[in-house]
């Protein structure tokens, strides 16, 4: 088959044109064909992306594999389970894939890594994302991968080294265009010194969960890790509840570092690495000192624009010289880890998502959603909802993650304690070597947990705030008023809770309404069951006379607060701005089995591609698919399958 490329079609057709008017128009559409040329033609291969591997460059390896070549030489097998001490990684070659096929590549994750459009195509592409492919050997070296060591409180229960037993990061690579650098690692490669009893391999089940769900907060303005694609893997079979196919997953992140990396360390007594680990975080994970919030003295109440909007780029000898400040650059480190975490749990409570396993392991530093388990979104609106059947004690509930969140961040406090209670101190030479001198001991804890508590108070309030600010979005608001919390948003949940409704669909349905059609009260209950499950409302103790009553009492309050916004003349630019942060579509539960069932049993590749499409759009009225079926996929929960409840192998 030979190609023609634009160029040469046109000018092929150009001999038969004579008129200026037709080469005018031959001319308007060579250019417009070469800039969609550009526009695919934008992002590099896989060979042309800069690559690095700046965590194994500057972080200790384990002592039994200190460099590749001793790693690649090993027998597989003997880099399996055990201890490791005194380090943050081992080298670690993915396990050969046998037989593989590439089920999905995201689109997006291609763009914001660099990678053009057409590469995922590519045998090189194929190879690397189901570890067949490594940019290192023996003879002129390169990046070769490595798995993190880490440890957690799972459950609240101490548990010992835990790290990466099915994860092996490849390489971090470097989006030319916007700069941010990626790192880049497969999920079921294969067993590390990390993978404890298990068998470092990931279920066809689980790995479609993430792909999809990652990728849809990232749609949805959640801070998140992402994925690039899943690949399955038919020959190999997987014990978990029965046998399962296989699969892989190759995902990206600003970092994998977690609140656990920085807790096992902690309970190791490794102050030195601490430190080193806690400088490394600063300088090359959010991009040095300067750009942490500014330092606040200690005993002096936070500016109000340090909680919204604090102070950044400050030099740190400026800090160091500016008298009575005590704050000193580690804990303007655990304040950043502190607020960026805030803000994501701020927007999982917007969305109604649920992690599920909230343990110091899964807690990012860089306030990523991450390690995606027995995840799930709202449906009828629950506080106590958990989608983890392990949870008995509902402590990773809806209503607990940011308590949660923040009880993960105490403990990061309690391991970076002696650096931020050091304040001015924390670089004399004799508490670099030697630690605390027993006579400054008090002082440090105290100032310490000053900083800790602080923290906390800060923590809190930039929750609260990002909360208002993008509950406010969904609702329609322009502004923020204090009445708000207490008229729209508890109201409008109580509501939900007490009538059994859909949260995610309350959002969408109330973007579609016009202010014209809540006038009166008869309007407004006439309106109401629009929010009504196909059944009708749920809930103890109403009538439909009374539910369509308090819905139509909120409306009202929701109504005269939009027209304060918008005016009368604005509301159908205030429908059009709903629209754009309500989503139509959301992977819940029930949609993911379904997926899962589909590509697992019935061999259905299409569906996959499908729903990706929708999670990477999920704001659009259609996707040029089948109508009835997108709605159907939107619209209403089948009854039985809400709150659906998963494991943690899920």
């Amino acid at each position: 088959m030979v190609l023609v490329t634009p160029r040469v079609f046109i000018l092929r057709h150009q001999r038969h044109m004579s008129s200026r008017n037709t080469l005018h128009q031959a001319r308007t559409l060579r250019n417009r064909l070469d800039q969609m040329a550009t526009q695919l033609s934008k992002g590099v291969s896989l060979v042309e992306l800069p690559k690095s591997n700046i965590f194994t460059t500057k972080l200790p390896p384990d002592p039994a594999f200190e460099t590749p070549e001793i790693s690649h030489r090993a027998p597989r097998e003997t880099l399996g389970p055990r201890l490791v001490r005194g380090a943050l990684y081992t080298f670690v070659r993915p396990e050969p894939a046998e037989e593989t096929e590439l089920l999905g590549v995201s689109p997006k994750a291609m763009k914001d890594l660099g990678l053009h459009s057409g590469e995922e195509f590519s045998s090189q592409f194929k190879a690397l994302v189901c570890g067949n492919k490594l940019f290192w050997d023996e003879e002129n070296g390169g990046i070769y991968p490595w798995a993190q060591c880490y440890g957690g409180w799972q459950f609240g229960s101490w548990a010992g080294q835990l790290g990466d037993g099915r994860a092996i990061s490849l390489f971090e690579g470097t989006n030319p265009e916007t700069n941010i650098r990626y790192e880049l690692q497969l999920k079921g490669a294969g067993r590390t010194p990390y993978s404890r009893f298990a068998d470092g391999k990931a279920v066809l089940r689980s790995s479609i969960r993430e792909y999809v769900v990652s990728e849809a907060l990232s749609a949805l303005g959640v801070p998140t890790t992402r994925a690039l694609s899943i690949t399955l893997l038919p020959k190999s079979k997987v014990l978990r509840e029965g046998i399962e196919p296989g699969a892989i997953v190759a995902r990206f992140a600003e970092s994998w570092l977690r609140i656990g990396t920085f807790d096992l360390l902690h309970a190791r007594g490794d102050r030195s690495l601490i430190r080193k680990l806690a400088t490394f975080a600063a300088e090359e994970v959010f991009h040095g000192w300067e750009a942490l919030p500014a330092a606040v003295p200690l005993g002096q109440d936070q500016p109000i624009d340090a909680v919204d909007n604090p102070a950044r780029g400050v030099p740190w000898d400026q800090v160091q010289n500016n008298q009575g400040i005590e704050e000193n650059r580690f804990a303007r480190l655990y304040r950043e880890v502190a607020r960026r975490n805030a803000k994501t749990v701020a927007a999982w409570q917007t969305y109604g998502f649920m992690n599920g396993v909230l343990n110091t392991d899964n807690t990012s530093i860089y306030g990523l959603s991450l390690d995606y388990g027995p995840f799930a979104f709202m449906d009828n609106f629950d506080p106590q909802y958990t989608p983890n059947h392990d949870d008995h004690m509902l402590r990773y509930s809806y209503k607990n993650q940011p308590t949660i969140i923040w009880w993960n961040l105490v403990r990061l406090g309690e391991s970076l304690g002696e650096l931020i209670g050091a304040g001015d101190k924390v670089d004399e030479e004799s508490f670099v070597k030697e630690g605390l001198a027993e006579d400054s001991a008090s002082g440090v804890i105290k100032r310490a947990e000053d900083i800790i508590e602080r923290t906390g108070e800060e923590f809190r309030a930039v929750f609260l705030n990002e909360y208002k600010r993008l509950m406010g979005r969904r609702l329609g608001l322009k502004t923020q008023k204090k009445s708000d919390f207490q008229d729209l948003f508890s109201e409008m949940l109580d509501t939900l809770e007490a009538l059994e409704l859909d949260f995610n669909h309350f959002f969408r349905r109330l973007s579609h309404l016009k202010l014209t059609d809540l006038e009166t009260e008869e309007k407004r209950k006439e309106v109401a069951p629009t929010f009504f499950h196909k059944e009708g409302f749920g809930g103890v103790g109403y009538t439909e006379d009374s539910a369509k009553e308090r819905i139509g009492k909120w409306l009202e309050c929701w109504r005269l607060r939009i027209l304060e916004d918008w005016g009368p003349d604005g509301d159908a630019e205030r429908q059009e701005t709903m629209k754009k942060v309500n989503p139509k579509f959301l992977p819940r539960g029930w949609i993911l089995d379904e997926v899962i069932e589909r590509v697992e049993r019935r061999g259905d590749r299409e569906i996959l591609g499908r729903v990706m499409q929708m999670a990477l759009s999920p704001f659009n009225d259609e996707w040029g698919w089948d109508t009835k079926e997108e709605e159907r996929i939107c619209g209403d929960v089948p009854r039985y399958k809400r709150a659906m409840m998963c494991s943690c192998s899920s």
